[in-house]
């Protein structure tokens, strides 16, 4: 509480600085990230697409599987329908009249048929189990493709985030050192305004009597107030906190100075 009171109690202007400050660090972090580009969009959707890939295959292989499970009742049907007709052929020479007769020869005319059909069902499964695993196949060879091109887009990946790790690792670490010298009023806005605009700026430099954030043009009264730094002014249209020139000035030189 008693540092929160001390934040509160700092000027005006040294809460500019300090915002400026805490704001061209997050931009050089963006410029880190944005060195990445695509990339880690591109490796997560390419890992996606390969799980769906192969939930695809596992999905085929049940129909196969399947499948042949049918084929193999067709094929046992077959045998049962075969002993049906041999003995229905046995019964036919020990016949008595024409009824019996006529009675085993449409059974066996039904057996018959039966088995042809079970023929015909087993060329189906064959020609469907067939089809899917030249499905089965070719996804297989998307999958080889997909996976070689995930490797050369996470090596590449790798490789950048490597060489920025250590510069975002200490420009992050010099951003969290900065915050708890910003009342928590004042950083919660900035941190709302930078996450709501495209750009990520949440304070910008008045440019040319304009909004350094969307150019719209600041009334002369304002630009009055935006440098005696008595208050901090937020642009009207699109909400950013705005730092007279000079003073945005200074905290560059100052931030130069500290790298050199």
């Amino acid at each position: 509480m008693a540092t929160e009171h001390k934040n509160e109690n700092l000027s005006v202007e040294e809460r500019l600085k300090t915002l400026y400050k805490l704001q061209l660090i997050h931009s050089d972090i963006r410029r880190i990230r944005a060195i990445r580009g695509e990339l880690p969009q591109e490796v997560k959707d390419l890992s996606d697409t390969i799980k769906g890939l192969v939930s695809r295959i596992e999905r085929f292989q049940g129909e196969i599987d399947n499948c042949q499970a049918r084929r193999l009742d067709e094929i046992n049907k077959i045998e049962n329908k075969k002993l049906l007709i041999d003995r229905y052929k046995q019964q036919l020479d020990n016949v008595r009249n024409n009824h019996e007769f006529d009675n085993l020869t449409k059974e066996i005319e039904y057996e018959t048929l039966e088995i042809q059909l079970s023929e015909k069902n087993i060329g189906d499964y064959e020609r469907q189990i067939d089809n899917l695993n030249a499905e089965i196949e070719s996804i297989k060879s998307s999958i080889d493709d997909q996976t070689q091109l995930l490797e050369e887009k996470k090596a590449t990946l790798d490789n950048l985030v490597s060489e920025t790790r250590t510069e975002e690792e200490n420009l992050l670490g010099r951003a969290k050192a900065l915050e708890p010298a910003i009342d928590e009023r004042t950083l919660t806005a900035f941190k709302r305004i930078r996450d709501k605009v495209h750009n990520g700026l949440g304070i910008v430099i008045v440019d040319r009597n304009a909004c350094g954030g969307c150019f719209n043009r600041i009334p002369p009264q304002k630009q009055i107030e935006i440098k005696s730094h008595k208050k901090l002014i937020v642009c009207e249209y699109c909400g950013r906190i705005m730092i007279d020139p000079d003073l945005a000035a200074q905290v560059q030189e100052q931030m130069d100075s500290e790298i050199l």
